[in-house]
């Protein structure tokens, strides 16, 4: 909880800090990887730098955290933490760190402020700063060890078993424990960290969702190849290199975004490479004979684009009370029109009572938040994951 003082002045200059906490955010990396240049080469996604969007996702954050603890001062917001600190897990994010990015990130407020980083400004947001950063550390140690793991050291050598072309831009490889150990458990929805080496040396790390049921010996990835400016470092590396009897270093499974049906009515909603994780909830729910209704909603550019499209029609036939409506840009000949285009769930009945999984680009996030609060989803029954830096918050 925040003191009274802390409150009172955080209140009175989140204003400010707002307005600039793009500029520091900007600042801050400036400064963290001109001291510890391996942290952007091992541990941070060069892409997201380049893109500016890590430090729209920090900014969000910490506004959003300050906010939360100036409006609700009797609790903190969980939901946030828990998805950062999952996130900063499966990357092996140590205490220590805490400590370096304090460093860096309170010069930078010194910096950009100037005169109006007063000792009672600093001390407030110092306040701010450790309440996040004492929080996120014991959530991660309580990760760690629930997967017997150690802080910095959460990678284990696992070799490629199978890869299937799933379609011209998306492979799906399946992975084994190299050592011939059990492969640890997850929950449907969660994802691991995949770390290469690049030619020039870089050790870069992404998330891939797990795609099949937790049950087995084997572990699958559906990676798709990134295209832009730039290119996807990892995905391309992964698409170009990776084959049946190599090895590559994954994380432990984490993530918050985790299926939890207790027989409750599901809405599934993903666009893109988002039915990675929703393919692992189905695959479970049809082995655990769920017979509540669910709604299979999933938007593609196109047919060949859809990416599990077989797994993701034929799991949704063995549940007993489940239907699948999928949204193309460019359909099929015979393909519904109204399903052509953006995913519209007007004509979709809702079950009470109805719990909502997401995950895809974030405006189809929002916009089909917003069409199920419409339809009376209760917003605390609407989850969802991002892939890459989470810019909901930065964006609210």
């Amino acid at each position: 909880m925040l003191s009274e003082k802390s409150t009172a002045t955080v209140r009175a200059t989140l204003p400010a800090v707002g307005a600039a906490i793009g500029t520091i955010t900007e600042r801050f990396y400036e400064r963290l990887f001109a001291d510890r240049p391996e942290l952007l080469r091992d541990l941070f996604n060069r892409g997201n730098q380049a893109a500016g969007l890590q430090k729209q996702a920090l900014a969000g954050s910490i506004a959003a955290f300050a906010t939360h603890l100036v409006d609700h001062p009797e609790d903190r917001p969980d939901v946030m933490l828990n998805r950062i600190a999952h996130k900063h897990a499966s990357l092996g994010v140590t205490a220590g760190q805490y400590e370096l990015v304090h460093r860096h990130l309170f010069a930078a407020i010194a910096e950009v402020l100037g005169e109006a980083a007063t000792a009672e400004v600093a001390e407030a947001w110092d306040e701010v700063y450790w309440l996040m950063a004492n929080a996120l550390t014991g959530i991660e140690a309580r990760l760690y060890a629930e997967q017997n793991v150690l802080a910095g050291d959460v990678w284990r050598e696992w070799t490629v078993a199978g890869r299937t072309e799933e379609t011209a831009d998306c492979a799906t490889f399946r992975l084994r424990p190299a050592d011939g150990s059990p492969a640890p458990a997850f929950k449907p929805g969660q994802y691991v960290s995949v770390q290469v080496e690049l030619p020039d040396g870089a050790r870069q790390i992404r998330q891939y969702s797990l795609t099949s049921a937790p049950g087995g010996e084997l572990r699958s990835i559906t990676v798709k190849r990134v295209e832009g400016d730039p290119d996807g470092e990892v995905s391309g590396h992964l698409h170009t290199h990776l084959r049946e009897g190599d090895r590559l270093r994954v994380s432990a499974p984490y993530g918050d975004l985790v299926l939890e049906a207790d027989g409750a009515p599901l809405l599934l909603a993903s666009a893109g490479i988002g039915c990675t994780p929703m393919v692992a909830m189905l695959e479970q729910l049809a082995a655990d004979g769920h017979r509540a209704p669910v709604t299979v909603v999933h938007a593609d550019r196109s047919p060949a684009e859809h990416a599990l499209r077989g797994a993701h029609t034929a799991l949704t036939s063995e549940l007993p009370d489940a239907a699948a409506h999928f949204w193309y840009e460019t359909p099929e000949p015979g393909h519904p029109a109204d399903r052509t285009g953006l995913v519209d769930l007007t004509r979709l009945p809702v079950a009470p009572g109805t719990l909502a999984y997401l995950c895809g680009p974030l405006p189809f996030m929002r916009a089909i938040r917003t069409q199920l609060l419409a339809k009376g989803v209760r917003a605390a029954d609407i989850h969802y994951e991002v892939f890459g830096p989470d810019l909901w918050l930065a964006q609210d």
